[in-house]
């Protein structure tokens, strides 16, 4: 697609703390053209350009058949506190991920961009950073034309159950990051708002292959997409994809 098309977006985990600010982002996008917000209950929002779909990610490969997209971004993502198991952590974290990916690159999906975790590697003995690891490899594996994966440390921002800690780092983490430096500036805490704009500013980047992004390559994308919301807005062009 040209830079200036109207893009056809999917998006995974449109519910959650990264999720609904991406949700956000898109919506206000001149040069998104529809998002689809594919999530396990309705959103209770209205817009002209966004489309609902109701799944069971276990099943999402045959919810969403036929579902046709330009990009596909994902925001899936739980704690083992939540998933109550390492194996449903497991469940949401790889392979919903892996098959939301696979849905979407069924649909057309030439650009898949997700969110991950700094440190991340298949063969860390942390659990967390381990499954995120192999989560990444999964997504290496089906060879998108671009694949992004944003690799950031504590997301800061406001979340409908804010435990203690995150109560006290959301505090202290500000006061934190200008210590952290050269490169410990990879474990800088960064605000999902910022996040959320890396997510469109990486479809719009134009980059392909497989692109990490920490601390700093977040905010360079955050930037590409607060530079346009700063320009004049240009009508989109029509996608010439049949939908």
């Amino acid at each position: 697609m040209g830079d200036g098309d109207a893009r056809v977006i999917m998006l995974a985990g449109a519910t959650g703390l990264v999720g609904s600010r991406t949700l956000g982002v898109l919506l206000e996008a001149n040069d998104v053209s529809r998002v689809v917000a594919v999530t396990r209950r309705p959103l209770g929002r209205e817009h002209s350009r966004l489309a609902n779909r109701i799944v069971q990610f276990e099943k999402i490969e045959t919810q969403l058949k036929g579902t046709t997209c330009d990009a596909a971004l994902c925001c899936l993502g739980t704690t083992r506190r939540q998933a109550g198991s390492p194996e449903r952590f497991r469940a949401v974290d790889v392979d919903a991920v892996t098959a939301f990916a696979r849905v979407a690159q069924a649909g057309g999906a030439k650009r898949f961009v997700v969110i991950s975790s700094v440190g991340a590697d298949p063969r860390a003995r942390n659990f967390y950073l381990r499954t995120k690891g192999e989560m990444e490899e999964e997504l290496e594996s089906l060879a998108f034309e671009s694949l992004d994966i944003l690799q950031p440390s504590f997301l800061m921002g406001s979340r409908a159950e804010m435990r203690p800690l995150e109560l006290l780092a959301l505090v202290f983490m500000p006061l934190v990051n200008p210590l952290l430096g050269g490169k410990y500036a990879v474990y800088r805490a960064i605000s999902a708002r910022t996040v959320a704009a890396a997510m469109l500013g990486a479809v719009r980047s134009g980059r392909r292959g497989v692109n990490r992004y920490t601390w700093p390559g977040i905010q360079q994308l955050a930037r590409i997409t607060s530079a346009r919301a700063r320009a004049p807005a240009q009508p989109p062009k029509a996608s010439a994809r049949a939908r």
